[in-house]
């Protein structure tokens, strides 16, 4: 039977679901729920739900009914130290209410809220875990596994079978050789796997503004890409004229001068697939944030190359977002366009400030792939 509290906090976590759907555009480009994250929670500030509550209120016996009064006098009296206009007061000032989300939750509300289909995973191999199951009792353990039931039927099946047990007082104390403690084993388990590789333009051209972009976008592509696999790796490459591996907060923090070779990249992210992810193994996923400039024409004939060749048959997907800047020429996504007219591997979208991160992650996941 549901308790009442239960039920309580069961609609206020529908309320808090309605209010983020509500909402889900205003967290997303400005990122509020980036601020504070746990290891599967995040924290979002929702200064919109009031919690019922009693107040006492200052009954002064005064104003219309309440005693002497005139036409036009105040309802209660002179008003209090922190309320209304004029100067301030002594008293608090509303709060933000904090609530803590799952990132399942979060999932699930981001799918709901822009359409995107479940995954299905690519091929039919994947790779083995292992999960541990209760099939036995025996007759040592830890405490925290012991077993009330089976330790209760030994003890009573001893006392009945010794002629202790008495049916008009029917008091069963179990002793040491009763005790029964569950029993585990590990069975190995078929698990899709999936790796994210973010790919990151950190030329000159590419300021704070435009890496904010990228960082709240990835947050979601990785949430949402959590909640349809249990194992899920991610990387990160940088480059300039160059590139290379780096951890997630120097893809961030990290910002160079000098050109734009987007081919250095790509080979970069081809190596790492063939090293470390082979693609009968692992759902690859990759996904590029540049300005749209690169070196050169012949450079952008390398990538065309290198995704239709190498690239495109071994991701799931790639995804290309062209992030505006004010020295960027934003040619690149047109020639990629050019080149894979109809290519459902290939995405690509142009983000032109943080409005357009929600219409960006929904064009990179609508396709389920």
């Amino acid at each position: 039977m549901i308790s009442r509290i239960d039920k309580d906090h069961s609609r206020f976590r529908e309320i808090v679901r309605g209010k983020i759907r509500q909402n889900l555009r205003k967290y997303i480009s400005r990122g509020d729920m980036m601020s504070r994250k746990g290891q599967d929670t995040v924290t979002i500030p929702m200064p919109q739900i009031e919690i019922p509550r009693f107040t006492l209120g200052g009954n002064k016996k005064e104003g219309v009914g309440q005693g002497q009064g005139e036409p036009g006098d105040p309802v209660g009296g002179e008003p209090q130290p922190g309320q209304g206009a004029g100067q301030a007061g002594q008293g608090e000032g509303d709060k933000n209410l904090e609530v803590e989300v799952t990132l399942d939750e979060l999932a699930a509300i981001l799918g709901e809220e822009l359409g995107l289909p479940r995954i299905e995973p690519r091929g039919t191999q994947s790779l083995d875990t292992k999960k541990d199951r209760y099939v036995s009792m025996r007759r040592t353990g830890p405490e925290s596994l012991r077993s009330f039931k089976a330790t209760f039927k030994r003890a009573l099946r001893r006392q009945v079978a010794s002629g202790t047990f008495a049916k008009d007082a029917p008091i069963i104390v179990p002793i040491r050789d009763d005790r029964r403690y569950r029993s585990w084993r590990t069975d190995p388990r078929p698990q899709s796997n999936a790796v994210i590789i973010y790919m990151m333009d950190v030329s000159g051209s590419m300021g704070d503004e435009q890496k904010e972009i990228v960082r709240i976008e990835s947050f979601w592509i990785d949430t949402w890409l959590r909640s349809q696999y249990k194992g899920l790796e991610s990387r990160y490459i940088i480059h300039d004229a160059s590139a290379r591996v780096v951890e997630r907060d120097v893809f961030f923090r990290t910002r160079e001068s000098g050109g734009t070779m987007i081919s250095s990249a790509y080979r970069v992210c081809a190596d790492l697939i063939e090293k470390e992810f082979p693609s009968q193994n692992w759902n690859i996923y990759a996904f590029h944030f540049s300005d749209g400039d690169n070196w050169s024409v012949d450079d952008t004939a390398t990538c065309i190359n290198l995704l239709r060749d190498t690239l495109l048959p071994t991701c799931n997907q790639f995804g290309y977002g062209q992030v505006e800047s004010p020295y960027g020429s934003g040619q690149f996504i047109k020639d990629l366009r050019a080149a894979f007219p109809s290519q459902p591997k290939l995405v690509t979208s142009e983000v032109t400030g943080k409005d357009d991160i929600m219409d960006s992650i929904r064009e990179f996941l609508k396709g389920g792939r």
